[in-house]
């Protein structure tokens, strides 16, 4: 709450006049479970999206009700990151915390609820939760059953919006701490989303686009105009925030293994771009499954990093290499997983998030790819998402002229930016034939 509030002060800042701002939009982390009691108060923290506690609750729920079932029931195959598996872990963990709950929201549904005093998501969030349904547009409430069927559990969720559909405007002593007044008709909230659907969004994605985004972790999305369903567990089905959905892989392990390497080999980051643009492509043979942490895709919470092909002459250069090679080729491997779903991924392949900064990371997606990758100009698309959503809200919301999101990203040049071939003379294929070889 605090963050939102200094994140708008900012922005009514930078607008440099009274009533500037028009409308706000809130796009938050997927996932993390935020509870609530009959009193409005927030029973636990947050569990996050990548705590990985409730490994063997996903695996118990997976095993009741069936990996295909659940995928075509929600989407998704339930993984420790989703929301049903941090509940089922809080039920068995923390009984008294579990039996308090009135509300269960999202990050982006409570700061909204902050702005507006409502319980309403979107459905891109609430796709993610493994309790509401891409394909039927309606929350499964039978799947909140197998966690515990003594609930109402109708009670406790929120509405979910339609897609620019105003979630209402900023209470008033909110409009005063935020220095939000001087608007007549007050600032309008928009629906909110979740952070790759934001970005989704902020890129004015389009049917065979690509998007690989580089944080901490990585995802690989695209949109498509059907809903999926993988019994694999490899591609989650989401919604997005226009209507359409949100085919998509998530992976723990991305720019943090790029740190981990960073620090073993006593560089700074542009010494490590430097190294691994060093090496030749395939680091002389050594590989690095980039597992540090657990894994979601695929779902293996409790493995570690390997190291294989490793010789007494390898070098730093080598090293650094292998692990950008290994965080890539393990994002690579989610974009075949969307094509094998049936999504389309021809159209353009755009490189996202921080590591999109590096150039190791730039070259050896477009060289192990064998695309043409473009690296937008925009840094933060999650909060481009969030403006464009904003902005698109409060037009339908004012029955002004009606906008279309892809339009106003291209109008906006938010999709524009550098290009990146391949590097000539590699055998792309190789590199990641090894990589999947010791993967297994």
């Amino acid at each position: 709450d605090e963050a939102m509030t200094a994140a708008v002060d900012e922005a009514v800042a930078q607008c440099g006049r009274p009533g500037g701002v028009v409308a706000i939009s809130v796009a938050g982390q997927q996932h993390a479970m935020v509870v609530m009691d009959s009193a409005g108060a927030v029973i636990r923290p947050a569990k996050l999206w990548n705590d990985t506690q409730s490994a063997p609750e996903s695996a118990e729920l997976v095993e009741r009700y069936g990996a295909l079932r659940w995928a075509e029931a929600c989407g998704s195959v339930p993984v420790p990151a989703l929301t049903i598996t941090k509940l089922a872990w809080l039920a068995r963990h923390e009984p008294e915390s579990f039996a308090r709950i009135a509300s269960l929201l999202l990050p982006h549904d409570w700061l909204t609820w902050r702005l507006v005093g409502r319980f309403v998501t979107d459905r891109g969030d609430a796709s993610g939760t493994g309790y509401w349904s891409p394909a039927q547009g309606r929350w499964r409430t039978d799947l909140l059953d197998l966690v515990d069927d003594s609930i109402d559990w109708s009670s406790t969720l929120p509405t979910v919006l339609a897609p620019f559909e105003p979630a209402g405007a900023v209470n008033k002593d909110r409009v005063a701490a935020m220095g939000l007044g001087g608007r007549a008709g007050g600032v309008m909230v928009a629906p909110g989303t979740g952070d790759n659907m934001a970005a989704a969004l902020g890129l004015g994605l389009i049917a065979g686009d690509v998007a690989i985004s580089l944080g901490t972790s990585g995802t690989v999305y695209s949109v498509s105009d059907s809903p999926t369903a993988d019994g694999s567990g490899a591609v989650a089905g989401f919604a997005d925030a226009t209507g359409r959905f949100l085919p998509l892989v998530c992976t723990l392990n991305a720019m943090k293994v790029a740190d981990a390497v960073t620090r073993l080999l006593g560089a700074g980051r542009e010494e490590f771009d430097a190294l691994a643009l060093e090496s030749a492509a395939g680091a002389g043979g050594l590989v690095l499954l980039p597992y540090l942490d657990g894994e979601r895709t695929p779902n293996r919470p409790g493995a570690t990093g390997v190291v294989s092909g490793m010789r007494s002459d390898v070098t730093r250069a080598q090293f650094a290499r292998a692990a950008v090679e290994g965080v890539v080729c393990g994002l690579l491997d989610g974009l075949d997983a969307l094509a094998a779903t049936g999504v389309r991924t021809d159209g353009r392949l755009f490189l996202l998030g921080g590591g999109s900064r590096s150039s190791a990371f730039r070259t050896v997606v477009a060289t192990l790819s064998g695309r043409q990758v473009v690296v937008p100009a925009a840094d933060e698309f999650v909060a481009a998402g969030a403006c464009l959503q904003a902005a698109v809200t409060s037009a339908y919301s004012t029955g002004g002229q009606p906008l279309d999101a892809g339009d106003l990203a291209a109008h906006w040049g938010l999709p524009e930016g550098i290009t990146v071939d391949p590097s000539p003379g590699v055998d792309h294929l190789a590199i990641r034939e090894a990589y999947a070889h010791v993967r297994g």
